[in-house]
């Protein structure tokens, strides 16, 4: 006997629910926990040049710290949500964020490059573990206009983190002058995540879907082979890994479409699946959600760090003068998202549209500025452009997550969220990647004119931001297609009704 399939239309596939009390302190919690971890993606590079001199590290090896914490929080998504929804996202939540913390005291406290890495890595899984926690406790804490709400905070956590990164890091290294100040950049999250461990104690709800069952290690070791052989080359394109792994690619194709048919497998002879290709083919809006994040996050990730190279290496910029200089991009991704999330309701996928064409019309202006401004007038010349930009992007990512998962059963809930998160990080690897080696390639052919390399850059990243406009379009129409579809079908069946009705009184 084979399970049912995930049912792609209710807005609450879970049958009857009794919303939590403490559901918005609890949701305070895990943001705070999200928003460490996010932040540790794009806080350590600011701080790359501190750590090689204090560590006597080569660049080579000193990219490792970034590059492997990326690596490994990708590599765990998936698994940790699967977890998560069959042993309880709390266990898990508290487990990936203790994880986190003492890697961060480690990392802090390490003695060598290589102790660092390997604390890196360790942290990245913890990260890894508490992510898709975050997206599925949302799905099961909150139904309705407060779900909107609640993803339109996770939405301005995402933004912001990921924008806010440079700009705590060079604050960091400004207070904490001296060779060991890069050590703070992870010691300052072990207070707040410590305080963040026992406020979840209270108030993170107990017990998990009561769907445990088997674990489906085979599907967990093919789509870690997979992903694995995929983003490695990604994460070591700095160091040549494009050209020195590029075989690596068909292998992460070639395992990836065996874990889509074991997978299958077990969704046919009635076991739990690591990742349910249900979602993908029958769950209303998620493969156009997971779509269109991840062609998203391969340009909105890349540009900070062609944004960084441009203002550090072109204009001399200090870290944090750097970090400031992004910050209306930060500023108005936040504000939006909180907004986006109280709208999405009302609006659904009309507000990713309304989003990506502010995004686009943003980094339009801010690649012509810097075409035409001096340089040493770009950093607030281009600030309106990327406050426009950031405005937009928080219309695209809260209610997104929102779209892709409102029809997700909630037992469901964690490797949703934990697939979705991946095809993010599969594009934001890409675009870290491609970015910033397209931003040298312009700039050796355009004789060091940093500017015009900034703005293609910030091209390619508009051309992504149009693609994911495209998919968001389809998909808009296609919600309406179907809602005046369903709309008609209620109509017919209320007027057959009242013909009934009619008929049997007359008769």
């Amino acid at each position: 006997m084979t399970r049912s399939a995930p049912e792609p239309r209710t807005s609450d596939p879970d049958g009857e629910f009794e919303p939590d009390p403490r559901r918005w302190q609890a949701l305070w919690v895990t943001l705070v926990a999200g928003f460490m971890s996010l932040l540790d993606v794009s806080i350590v590079s600011v701080a790359l040049p501190s750590m090689t001199e204090g560590l006597g590290a080569t660049p080579a090896t000193i990219q490792w710290v970034v590059s492997g914490y990326a690596l490994t929080f990708g590599l765990m998504l998936v698994p940790a949500g699967r977890l998560g929804d069959a042993y309880g996202r709390r266990r898990l939540f508290l487990v990936g964020l203790a994880g986190f913390v003492l890697a961060s005291a480690a990392a802090g406290a390490a003695p060598s490059v290589e102790f660092l890495i390997a604390a890196r890595l360790v942290q990245g899984l913890a990260a890894g573990c508490l992510a898709p926690q975050n997206s599925a406790l949302i799905q099961q804490l909150f139904r309705g206009a407060e779900r909107g709400r609640a993803f339109g905070m996770f939405g301005a956590t995402i933004g912001v983190s990921t924008a806010a990164g440079p700009v705590v890091g060079g604050l960091i290294l400004a207070l904490a002058d001296g060779p060991g100040g890069w050590r703070w950049i992870f010691y300052v999250n072990v207070p707040i995540g410590a305080l963040a461990f026992v406020l979840a104690l209270r108030l993170l709800p107990r017990g998990g879907s009561g769907r445990a069952g088997h674990i489906d290690g085979v599907g967990v070791a093919l789509l870690g082979a997979g992903a694995l052989s995929l983003l490695f080359p990604l994460v070591q394109a700095e160091s040549g890994g494009l050209s020195r792994l590029w075989w690596l690619f068909p292998v992460g194709v070639a395992l990836l479409a065996a874990f889509v048919a074991w997978e299958r497998r077990v969704v046919r002879t009635g076991g739990e699946p690591v990742f349910d290709p249900r979602l993908v083919t029958e769950t209303r809006g998620y493969a156009a959600g997971a779509g269109l994040g991840t062609v998203y996050f391969l340009g909105f990730s890349g540009i900070w760090l062609v944004l960084a190279l441009f203002f550090q290496t072109g204009l001399d910029y200090t870290p944090l003068q750097s970090g400031l200089s992004v910050t209306p991009f930060a500023l108005g991704s936040a504000c939006a998202a909180v907004v986006a999330g109280r709208l999405v309701e009302r609006y659904g996928r009309a507000l990713t549209v309304f989003g990506l064409t502010g995004v686009a019309l943003g980094l339009t202006a801010a690649a012509t500025i810097l075409l035409l401004v001096p340089p040493e007038s770009a950093g607030w010349a281009v600030a309106p452009a990327l406050l426009l930009g950031g405005i937009g992007g928080g219309f695209v990512i809260s209610p997104n997550i929102t779209m892709t998962l409102r029809n997700v059963p909630v037992h469901m809930a964690g490797a949703a969220g934990g697939g979705l998160q991946t095809a993010q990080r599969f594009g934001a690897s890409i675009g870290t990647a491609a970015l910033p080696g397209l931003f040298y390639v312009v700039l050796s052919s355009a004789d060091g004119d940093y500017s015009v390399a900034a703005a293609s850059g910030l091209a390619v990243a508009l051309v992504t931001t149009l693609a994911a406009l495209a998919l968001a379009v389809l998909d808009w129409r296609r919600d309406r297609r179907e809602d005046a579809q369903e709309r008609t079908r209620s109509e017919d069946a209320h007027g057959e009704h009242v013909t009934h009705g009619a008929t049997a009184w007359h008769g």
